[in-house]
């Protein structure tokens, strides 16, 4: 990370009992360095965490973002996917990719997510998918959604890269979508450098992911039955090379699991601490003049949000000025850097929408920032980050 902040947006995020790990693992005369058995360690410890049947890592989350995507064009076609204008690039890229249209939506200001009545005034019989991001930790989802979709059979795909151990009720955030893509980026919750998780308790899913994680290949199907049938079907065809589908190369290496297994029995803890860090948080804040009522219950907040209550952009230059002056590393337009309506990507494909009218996430787009939220923060963060908040 750079060191040239006083506070950066994440710190100390890899720690030597973690490295201790994968050198040990290193030492060996012949180390495994492609998947093995350590990924599939991490896959089965995971998916007891989240609470499903079933994991597959990749190598990014944006490589699970792809995945996701591809296997709703195998499974259920290509059509239209509802998405929030406030999300990461590889979210919209993904459904680009697979080709599939994005539908952008609006957000609720109160966590950050795709709002419910936007949602389901955007359903067409075209429609695919719901494309949920937990925005920073917060639980994005409403009891009224899930069960809408549920009637609708339109199948609900969370995105919870920045939202590890958020709840929603007494589940996890992962464990209520049909698909649940997950980031182990060096920022997030805890990481293996880089990394992704699907997540599923669909064994269609799961068998579909392992084998388009690696090249299409039959031979890393989940189900013995599957590959039977595949070589019984294709008796001109070696085994060991017969494509399923024409996919990518999203494997993760044994170093990611290893690192894995290594946090994961600490991220229960981590998780705790950005709770109370982010209330300490909310309550240095003048109510008056940046927003402070989030949906907390459930958080499990990546970042610390800071949305200026009205748009000002005389306000928002000073708020940039001082903190940079006091050295907090930040991110203006949060997730994805605000609306993905005003992007390059987005506008070449010459769309009709407005950036407009997407009133809450254009709004947090110009006048909201996050900064680095992680378990190591001391009580010196935010006595300055007060003091440089009331100088403004």
């Amino acid at each position: 990370m750079d060191n040239k902040y006083k506070w950066p947006l994440m710190q100390n995020n890899v720690a030597r009992r973690d490295l201790d790990a994968v050198i040990e693992h290193l030492k060996q005369d012949d180390p495994k360095l492609t998947h093995g058995p350590y990924v599939r360690k991490f896959e089965e410890d995971w998916s007891n965490w989240v609470g499903t049947k079933y994991s597959v890592m990749v190598n990014s989350g944006a490589s699970a973002n792809d995945l996701t995507m591809l296997i709703l064009r195998e499974l259920k076609g290509v059509g239209e996917v509802i998405v929030p204008g406030l999300t990461w690039v590889s979210d919209i890229a993904s459904i680009l990719h697979a080709g599939h249209t994005p539908v952008i939506v609006d957000i609720s200001p109160d966590d950050l997510a795709l709002d419910t009545e936007s949602v389901l005034n955007a359903i067409t019989e075209k429609t695919k998918a719901v494309f949920l991001t937990h925005i920073l930790g917060f639980d994005g989802i409403s009891d009224r959604l899930i069960q809408r979709l549920i009637e609708l059979k339109i199948p609900l795909i969370e995105d919870v890269c920045e939202s590890h151990g958020a709840m929603h009720g007494e589940k996890r955030l992962g464990s209520i979508g049909w698909i649940s893509n997950f980031s182990f980026y060096y920022a997030h919750h805890m990481t293996t450098i880089e990394g992704g998780m699907i997540n599923t308790n669909d064994p269609e899913v799961y068998n579909a992911a392992r084998m388009m994680r690696s090249h299409g290949l039959v031979r890393e199907a989940a189900f013995e039955e599957q590959k039977f049938n595949y070589v019984e079907n294709h008796p001109d065809l070696n085994p060991d090379f017969i494509f399923a589908y024409p996919a990518h190369n999203m494997r993760p290496t044994e170093i990611g699991g290893i690192l894995g297994l290594s946090q994961l029995p600490y991220l229960e803890g981590f998780v705790e601490q950005r709770k109370i860090n982010f209330a300490k948080f909310l309550e240095i804040l003048d109510p008056s003049v940046f927003q402070t009522d989030f949906k907390v219950e459930g958080n499990s907040n990546y970042a610390f949000t800071l949305i200026l209550k009205d748009p000002n952009f005389n306000l928002r230059d000073d708020v940039e000025r001082e903190l940079r002056l006091d050295g907090f590393e930040f991110r203006r337009g949060l997730s994805g850097g605000g609306n993905q309506l005003r992007q390059p990507y987005m506008r070449r494909l010459g769309l009709k929408q407005s950036p407009e009218t997407l009133k809450h996430v254009d709004h947090v787009h110009s006048f909201g920032w996050y900064l680095g939220n992680y378990p190591t923060l001391d009580e010196n963060f935010f006595h300055e980050l007060a003091d440089t908040l009331n100088r403004i």
